[in-house]
């Protein structure tokens, strides 16, 4: 693979970032800090068929070409796959989140969570602003979740249950943080590629990596990396229709080599307009419906527009968070006003809980004292014994020095 000549790419990084928005304050309820950088949303590396000849195309070239990209209408085959590092959610016993069963509903919020790990096969089709569809198939089972117009339905087939949700776009947004309910988790490779790009910086290396082809498509690969040391990031690849501008691929790569953290794309893809019949639904004869009449309070712990240092998802807010650092390497700080780590409920399913927690930390201890370390491949997060927090997509030997610092 011959890369494309970017000799441009220091500075066009640096133009990259004039305006846009800074690395926005974060922090995470630490005991699911994975789960919560999992709402990125992810799929295994799909088979090239050769690297197609291209015109040449700067890195500033190719980020235009994808922001002018009017695509609208499509629908295809994704691959997902997510490798944080986590203990599969199946040990968790009790404490598994569950879709479906006595007791739940088909809504949205916990069933994509489980895109946080392994591989899923997942089937897309978008038809303007209005109409949407994910489905995610599974061995005896889909999932499907289907906007359309200002109907948003989600049904679980395993289960034969139903959620509906029924408003104007602007009650939805408003009630969902902006956004309608089919919007908080990332699930194609553009809306991942767009949290990154909307976050670069003169921190960040941005250019054009050679060619690829995705899904029969040829594309040309962009490559986003940190300058800086210390981060958990390695880089970010993104391979863009040459012909349309849309991402097809999405790769995030840890900074320690291995399998993908996060790896999205298409292995089958059409731009033609899907037809009506795919966004229409009915729930099935027996199937239990769930009326969403929007006065119900929003469980969510974080919000998907609130970044983190290259564009991860959200990690929620707090008016005594501050921000050490900048770029790839920023860490949030803030004091819980606590005590050190909470434990895990001692009801049902705490034991399991705790052991989930227990199992994803580091004892650690310095200048600061001592503390506990709760790690992924992407998100780490220290805990000291005296309750303040110090998080970030960074090493924990750069979580350690900024507590030791005393910042």
């Amino acid at each position: 693979m011959a890369p494309n000549d970017s000799a441009q790419a220091t500075d066009e990084a640096r133009d990259l970032g004039a305006g846009r928005r800074k690395a926005a304050r974060y922090l995470v309820p630490v005991a699911v800090a994975g789960v919560a950088a999992a709402t990125i949303g992810l799929v295994p590396a799909l088979a090239a068929a050769g690297d197609p000849s291209l015109p040449k195309i700067s890195a500033q070239q190719l980020i235009e070409k994808m922001a002018a990209s009017d695509t609208q209408q499509l629908s295809g085959t994704m691959k997902i796959s997510t490798d944080l590092g986590l203990p599969g959610l199946g040990s968790l016993g009790s404490f598994a989140p569950r879709s479906g069963g006595s007791g739940k509903s088909a809504a949205p919020d916990a069933k994509l969570t489980e895109l946080a790990s392994g591989t899923h096969t997942l089937r897309v089709a978008a038809d303007g602003p209005d109409r949407q569809k994910v489905s995610i198939h599974e061995d005896a089972a889909e999932y499907s979740l289907i906007h359309n117009g200002k109907d948003v339905w989600a049904y679980d087939s395993g289960s034969n249950q139903a959620y509906h949700a029924q408003r104007s776009a602007a009650d939805a947004a408003k009630e969902h943080g902006g956004k309608t309910p089919d919007a908080g988790v990332p699930t194609t490779p553009k809306a991942l590629a767009d949290q990154f790009l909307k976050n670069v910086d003169p921190t960040t290396a941005v250019s054009v990596d050679g060619t690829a082809q995705v899904a029969g498509r040829d594309a040309y690969q962009l490559l986003i990396k940190p300058k800086q040391s210390g981060s958990t990031i390695g880089s970010v690849r993104v391979a863009v229709d040459a012909k349309t501008g849309v991402p097809l691929k999405f790769t995030l790569a840890s900074s320690e080599g291995g399998k993908a953290v996060v790896d999205a794309g298409f292995t089958k893809v059409d731009f033609s307009k899907p037809s009506a019949d795919t966004f229409a639904f009915s729930p099935p004869k027996g199937a239990k419906v769930t009326e969403d009449d929007g006065k119900q309070k929003q469980k969510q712990t974080f919000k998907p527009e609130q970044s983190l240092p290259g564009g991860l998802g959200g990690l929620g807010d707090a008016k005594n968070t501050k921000v050490i650092g900048k770029g790839w390497t920023s860490i949030a700080t803030f004091d819980t006003g606590g005590k050190g780590l909470p434990k895990a409920d001692s009801g049902k399913g705490g034991g399991d809980a705790q052991k989930f927690l227990d199992s994803l930390g580091d004892k650690v201890s310095g200048k600061f004292g001592s503390g506990t370390v709760f790690k992924t491949r992407l998100v780490n997060a220290l805990i000291t014994d005296n309750g303040k927090v110090y998080v970030g997509a960074v090493t924990k030997d750069a979580l350690v020095a900024a507590a030791n610092a005393g910042q």
